[in-house]
């Protein structure tokens, strides 16, 4: 038995006992006639005093020349020591160290595992065996078992029955570009791994399962971001028998449950939005609500005068910034520069000064006198001492532009308060977007979304005003989840496929197999998803989801500690009919 206790456990009532220790070495501290060491394992850090006066000679030498991150075992007695440390579980003891055996020696790590490190992100990220044995990583991956465990026991006791979906399936042309994984006994053929389960548990619903969910891994080759991998987990959810109103009504109790029993919170209102108000108002569909700066829209009294920037604009829209009369010319330049990155796109920004004495002083006064600018002020919400912030531009860009706008100064003014959290239902999503170039229809969320029943007749003749039976969940101005109401009648299904541009055989040789499904009793049914990784950063605290996963991919999709991906040799790409002629 290498321990009886862990690292995290003992204190003052257990002064005087024999106990068994084992763990990492996590510092040594040599006093020439005494040694102390911290000794960590995944529960704590325990305190080891080797005294020459008390302790075996042998031993105390061979404790002052521990390596930092070397393993040992120990046994020894429990003391109280002479000056308690408050921080510590274990600061009122100390273990008087009566043998000692070094089970693993460790070269010297590449950064000192503390929780603040000297190692930058790749350096940790290469070694990142030992990043997890810090405590703010360890606690990481602590906290998202924690989450996922309330999920599985909420949904159980909900009724719902977990079941494993397959990762090799076929390749679909909806949605992101898949990850493709060569068959060796069915040359030039491929599977795909899963972007999401959608097909399968609709069939789960065919199959009367009723109520299914799933903690699974899918897998998307697109772009990268800090809270976007191309591996994710989702808590992937289908109902029965149900409308939207039942989903929403459920997933709402999960939400409410996990803010419960994670963060001691108690959230009464989910309040629910329309698409088009969650643009008009904020920009975008994923707004966070927590802070005012809500968009007031400005061509009514904006473009009556000889100002062409705006009088050729699609839209004209501003926000109040909150205090912000404080800000220097200087910090003005720098929030326009912000918006002329390329990250962001706007060409510049008119800006009002709403003073404290109730006048007006605007880097467009050639054009606009006081009476134009308390119209604009009147638009925005704007209070004495804000200051008023004007893009302008096409409506979808610089919607797009100014809602970055709102959350960088949402940030920079602390509006963003990590410890509140507001859930909002964002619902009356368009069924179909379409490409401005080709004029092709896209599906907004996937092609078995079904349209709003009410306007299931527009769908040929208008197919650009049909809504989506979908709804989207955020929080604190992040996607955790999405669904929808699925088509479950073949002849609705044909019709979305067509409206998608595919030829019939297409439709068949992609769907066949779930259109044959309708065909035998498939129940109104529906669900949703939540970001399991994303949801997990943001019960955290924070919205980069890496240090919520054990084993993240790099901005380029790259596992730099086992550097993945890789090439293959000869043989295997032979074997797989994959082979490469470098030459070329």
């Amino acid at each position: 038995m290498y321990r009886d206790h862990t690292c995290g456990e003992l204190n003052a009532a257990h002064i005087g006992k024999e106990v068994k220790l084992s763990g990492w070495v996590q510092k040594v501290r040599d006093k020439g006639f005494i040694c102390w060491v911290d000794l960590r394992d995944r529960y704590g850090i325990t305190q080891l005093i080797f005294d020459a006066d008390r302790s075996d000679a042998a031993i105390v030498e061979t404790a002052k020349n521990l390596g930092r991150e070397s393993v040992i075992s120990i046994s020894g007695t429990v003391l109280q020591r002479d000056a308690a440390n408050p921080k510590m579980a274990t600061g009122e003891i100390e273990i008087l160290v009566s043998k000692l055996e070094v089970l693993n020696p460790s070269k010297t790590p590449p950064f000192t595992i503390e929780d603040e490190s000297d190692g930058g992100d790749d350096l940790r990220a290469k070694y990142r065996y030992l990043d997890i044995r810090r405590r703010p990583v360890r606690n990481n991956l602590i906290f998202r078992h924690k989450v996922s465990m309330e999920v599985r026991n909420y949904l159980s006791k909900a009724g719902f029955i977990d079941v494993e979906t397959p990762y090799l399936i076929k390749s679909t042309p909806e949605g992101a570009r898949d990850f493709v994984v060569p068959s060796r006994m069915n040359e030039g053929q491929f599977y795909a791994l899963p972007q999401s389960p959608q097909t399968f548990k609709q069939l789960l619903m065919v199959g009367g399962m009723d109520r299914y969910f799933q903690i699974v891994k899918c897998f998307r080759d697109e772009d990268l971001r800090a809270d976007r991998q191309p591996e994710f987990t989702q808590i992937d959810c289908e109902m029965a028998f149900v409308e939207q109103e039942d989903i929403l009504s459920t997933f709402e109790g999960l939400t409410r449950h996990l803010l419960k029993e994670i963060k001691g919170i108690e959230i009464d209102k989910f309040p629910r939005m329309p698409y088009e108000e969650a643009m008009k108002r904020y920009g975008n569909d994923k707004p966070d609500i927590r802070f005012g700066m809500e968009f007031g829209e400005l061509n009514e009294v904006a473009q009556h005068k000889d100002f062409n920037v705006f009088n050729t604009a699609e839209l004209v829209v501003g926000i109040a910034v909150p205090g912000g009369n404080a800000y220097t010319r200087k910090e003005i330049d720098k929030l326009i520069d912000w918006i002329r990155r390329p990250q962001v796109g706007a060409k510049g920004m008119v800006y009002v000064r709403c003073n404290d004495d109730g006048s007006f002083k605007s880097s467009v006064d050639k054009f606009y006198n006081e009476e134009d600018l308390q119209k604009w002020a009147k638009a925005t919400g704007a209070k004495a001492g804000d200051l008023i912030c004007v893009l302008s531009g096409d409506t979808n860009s610089t919607r797009a532009q100014l809602s970055a706008l709102r959350m960088e100064l949402a940030e920079q003014l602390g509006l963003r308060n990590p410890d509140e959290f507001a859930p909002l239902w964002v619902v009356d999503f368009p069924l179909l977007e379409q490409d401005e170039e080709t004029g092709h229809w896209h599906a907004m969320h996937h092609p078995f979304t079904a349209p709003k029943p009410e306007e299931m007749d527009l769908l040929e003749s208008n197919p650009g005003a049909v809504h989506a039976n979908a709804y989207d969940l955020v929080l604190n101005g992040n996607e955790i989840g999405g669904g929808s109401i699925r088509i479950h009648d073949r002849e609705v299904q044909e019709r979305m496929f067509k409206l998608l541009g595919f030829t019939e055989e297409e439709a068949k040789a992609q769907f066949g197999f779930l259109m044959e499904a309708f065909q035998y009793g498939a129940p109104p049914h529906g669900g949703i998803a939540f970001g399991l990784d994303r949801l997990v950063a943001i019960l955290g605290g924070q919205e980069s989801i890496r240090d919520f996963i054990a084993f993240p991919k790099n901005n380029a999709g790259r596992d730099v500690m086992i550097d993945a991906p890789a090439s293959l040799n000869e043989d295997q790409l032979d074997e797989l009919n994959l082979r490469i002629n470098l030459q070329n």
